[in-house]
């Protein structure tokens, strides 16, 4: 049975393939995501979820029978793509735009076999629908500090969950993590979806 590594820090990231059944080990990348920049947001993503794979899978370390995935997630917004915010003024600008409006989240997926070096990279995408929010109700969640860890300033999973009005597609991959989306990429490779359940 192959082992899942996880080329990312995200615990939202690991929590949701926790919750699907999956243990993987997490190895973080340390790819500098400012070094792609002038491309359309899906392609950004994309692009980082490769750079992230390709950082680890290369690592001596790990298991020869590894799948290392790379994630990526940004959200577009008037064409424009919006990771992490620099700081709180960033965080509460966005929210300005963002609310009562919708966006997509996108989630680059690179998934890379160190037993045969096959690849494959993927995106997913997912419209999310934003709450009209007060400037009191933006200010707030900004002071929780949450926004300021994730792409687009928001989560689906925690406190941000009550301003995401709704979602049309794969609800997982705006926590960072498509999980139908992988699952038929580790078939493409050749493995057994529940070949990778923990346990």
């Amino acid at each position: 049975m192959p082992t899942l590594v996880l080329a990312s820090a995200s615990p939202a990231r690991l929590a949701t393939l926790r919750s699907a059944g999956l243990d993987p080990q997490v190895v973080v990348s340390g790819v500098d995501e400012s070094q792609v920049a002038g491309v359309p947001p899906a392609e950004l993503a994309l692009r980082l979820a490769e750079l992230k794979c390709a950082a680890v899978a290369e690592r001596d370390e790990l298991p020869a029978d590894g799948l290392v995935l790379g994630c990526d997630s940004v959200l577009e917004l008037d064409g424009a793509a919006l990771g992490k915010p620099d700081d709180a003024g960033d965080a509460e600008r966005r929210w300005r735009a963002m609310r009562g409006r919708s966006g997509v989240l996108h989630t680059g997926h690179c998934l890379h076999d160190r037993a045969n070096g096959h690849r494959l990279a993927a995106t997913a995408s997912t419209t999310v629908h934003f709450a009209d929010l007060t400037d009191d109700e933006i200010t707030a969640y900004v002071a929780t500090g949450e926004p300021l860890h994730v792409a687009g300033a928001f989560t689906v999973d925690g406190l941000g969950g009550g301003f995401v009005t709704r979602i049309d597609g794969d609800h997982h991959n705006v926590v960072g993590v498509s999980l139908p989306l992988l699952r038929g990429m580790v078939r493409e490779l050749g493995h057994r979806w529940t070949d990778l359940w923990a346990g």
